[in-house]
């Protein structure tokens, strides 16, 4: 973004090629259709990268002006990141694993040592080297890593464009030779079996469907490889692990509300396969083994799921072991060799538990502040007497902890350093409840310098889909506003789980435009409450999280002052309406079925961002997507931002960036994120006048 951009006389204006698609008898008319390339997911149509180059060079033109606070801003983040870092090392078997960032590097480098090895570098062995692999690569990405269960091979998978379709190599790790076995078009864990001989992974079908579980035998051509498990419901995704004791291989099959488990003995792949319970609608369930027990974590009799057991020999009778409740919402669990683990949430706090087998009692994991965000890290092993831990709050920098069962004491390993300087004393963090329009009391996370005047700018953040729940962690990043005296808040929606299952349920099908009104809800409960004034706020979300945007965009414009959508899922009734695009037949249980459901078409089309663009005043927007993107694909922004530059009434900016060379995540590396983040914050500074 050099100074020396040109000045371009005005925004692209898309071409309007009149095209009308007939659905239970109602016409759609999609002037921009032609911005779907017909060769996706390659994009050659001239016409089309033209149209996506010409909003390139506009978005270059109007933030060039801004080069200086996009520096500033991108030279902020970066000094609180302490650049030559790594991970905690943590044991597994033999060996001691870590990962380290060098010194201005973009990518990790994957280390061990021998459990008994000095801490001196003398016997560290470098595992991956992702710095030298992303060399002259525009994009980059580690998927699975695994080392074998011997610790001599290595199993790894990069995809170089973003297009999430990743290519699985093996490393001898004694020799640092690659083997010649090569797999294309994993998008998958790669799980060792037979004895460390096999590898157990999924591959992406033509769209992008993981409909399969195939076993590859080292030292055989990929054509030989076996499909162990092929998923005939399209929208199903199959995937692949093993249970916690190493013994089973665990083959799940699951969309957005429904799965199936299978399992088969790690030690002989090929063998006979237990179902454990068949499908029912509605009923998802996961499960892992000890000792001939199942335990099964289950929403059959709650939403807020139970743990249950069951003999392995009559895998479908469940019994009880917790129960589900209206108050915990029990999110997980992981078995050990002496006691087991849940997580979840009670009032939208995260709770760990540890229980031990054949008791009654259990042992609650206490944390030192009242809000926070905590969840079990790495551990690897079967036989474990401490448990690591991960921990932060929105003032708490991320923080390390071990937890010695034996005394129930956390023990501080690493607390996230900021190398510019961070003094938690400046800041506060609130806890609100803000009540939306239907009597509901949405939870506000809040973050803001103790010394921030009364009604200044305000940031609000959403998502609020696929029961994702978002929670009050810290960020480097958001310093850069909340030092510029911005409170940042975290808008806990329905759509996400939050607080529950039944918190999910209400924002999706056809609740799904209380996502909507309660986003909507708390930006003016801020403002009511003397947080921020109306036009002070600025919001942004990504992909469901966009077509949050899109939605409040068409229906409060007046509230905002600026915001930022980044891979926007904005043309929701054109996408759930086309089978053949990889996403859609597994989404239809979270937005419903508008080629069978005429209901839900009306619905969808209520409220599809881009189907209700209309002549009024937008607030600035930013919109950012990437060329490659399969899970929002590019034309879905390119179409909204085209229609919004034909309809809206104001002269407010309207800016669309795409990443040629990118996908879902935007860029890849750790530094060049941040100027992507550093360009978001510097429109928002722009846009509500805070540029110092």
């Amino acid at each position: 973004m050099a100074s020396s951009t040109p000045t371009l006389a005005g925004p692209p204006q898309a071409a309007k090629k009149p095209h009308v698609s007939t659905h239970h008898g109602i016409e759609v008319a999609d002037d921009y259709a032609w911005l779907r390339d017909p060769g996706y997911p390659e994009v050659t149509d001239k016409e089309v990268l033209a149209h996506l180059e010409a909003e390139n060079a506009w978005f270059e033109s109007r933030m060039a002006p801004r080069k200086g606070l996009i520096d500033t801003l991108f030279k902020e983040m970066r000094g609180r990141i302490k650049e030559a870092d790594k991970s905690v090392p943590q044991k597994d078997g033999d060996w001691l694993y870590w990962i380290e960032f060098e010194e201005g590097a973009e990518y990790k480098k994957w280390w061990r040592r021998p459990v008994d090895a000095p801490d001196d570098g003398s016997e560290d062995e470098l595992l991956l080297d992702e710095v030298a692999l992303a060399e002259g690569k525009e994009y980059f990405r580690l998927g699975a890593i695994s080392v074998s269960k011997k610790g001599n091979l290595l199993a790894y998978a990069i995809d170089d464009n973003g297009s999430e379709r990743f290519t699985a190599r093996i490393k001898d790790l004694d020799t640092g030779e690659l083997l010649p076995d090569e797999i294309p078009g994993t998008l998958s864990s790669l799980v060792w079996v037979a004895d460390d001989t096999a590898l157990v992974y999924s591959l992406a079908n033509e769209q992008w469907r993981t409909d399969n579980a195939r076993l590859h035998k080292l030292g055989t051509p990929t054509s030989e490889d076996v499909e162990l498990y092929h998923e005939d419901d399209e929208g199903f995704r199959v995937g692949s692990s093993l249970s916690a004791n190493e013994k089973w291989l665990i083959i799940g099959a699951s969309d957005h509300e429904t799965s199936e488990v299978r399992l088969v003995r790690a030690d002989d792949p090929l063998g006979e396969q237990i179902l454990v319970k068949p499908r029912q609608k509605g009923v998802e369930y996961d499960v892992d083994e000890r000792e001939g027990v199942l335990y099964i974590h289950a929403n059959d009799t709650h939403e807020n799921f139970r743990l249950a057991t069951a003999p392995l020999e009559n895998p479908g009778e469940w019994t009880t072991l917790i129960e589900g409740s209206d108050e915990f919402y029990l999110t997980g669990f992981d078995l050990f060799q002496d006691f087991f683990v849940i997580e979840g949430r009670r009032g939208g706090l995260d709770k760990i538990e540890l229980h031990w087998y054949e008791e009654d009692e259990f042992q609650p994991i206490v944390f030192p502040e009242a809000s926070y965000s905590a969840s079990l890290g790495d551990n690897p092993e079967w036989d474990m007497d401490r448990l690591r831990i991960s921990y932060e709050s929105m003032v708490s920098p991320a923080t390390v902890f071990d937890y010695h069962v034996a005394d129930g004491r956390l023990e501080t390993l690493k607390v996230q350093q900021i190398p510019s300087g961070y003094d938690e004393s400046l800041y506060k963090t609130e806890r609100l409840e803000i009540e939306a329009r239907d009597g509901t009391k949405i939870p506000v996370s809040v973050v803001m310098r103790k010394d921030r005047a009364d009604g200044g700018p305000l940031h609000l953040y959403g998502y609020g889909a696929y029961g994702i729940s978002i929670d009050p962690g810290f960020s480097i990043a958001r310093l850069s506003l909340v030092d510029r005296g911005f409170a940042y808040a975290i808008a806990h929606i329905r759509g996400g789980d939050d607080l529950g299952r039944a918190w999910y349920k209400a924002g999706k099908l056809e609740r799904r435009t209380n996502t909507f009104n309660d986003f909507v809800d708390v930006a003016k409960g801020l403002v009511e409450r003397g947080y921020t004034a109306e036009g002070k706020i600025s919001i942004s979300g990504g992909s469901a999280g966009g077509e949050l945007m899109g939605a409040v965009v068409n229906s409060d414009p007046h509230l905002f002052g600026a915001v930022v959508a980044h891979v926007p899922f904005v043309d929701v009734l054109a996408t759930m309406l086309d089978a053949s695009l990889p996403l859609t037949p597994g989404e239809w249980p979270e937005w419903g079925n508008p080629i069978e459901d005429h209901a839900a078409f009306e619905l969808i089309r209520s409220y599809s961002p881009y189907d209700q663009v209309k002549a009024q005043a937008y607030p600035p927007i930013l919109v950012t997507a990437g060329l490659n993107d399969p899970r929002v694909t590019y034309w879905e922004p390119a179409k909204w931002v085209a229609r919004l530059r034909e309809l809206k009434t104001d002269d407010n900016e309207l800016l669309l960036k795409t990443n040629m060379g990118a996908g879902h995540g935007g860029k890849s590396g750790r530094f060049e994120s941040l100027q992507e983040t550093a360009e978001e914050f510097a429109f928002i500074l722009w846009q509500l006048g805070v540029e110092e």
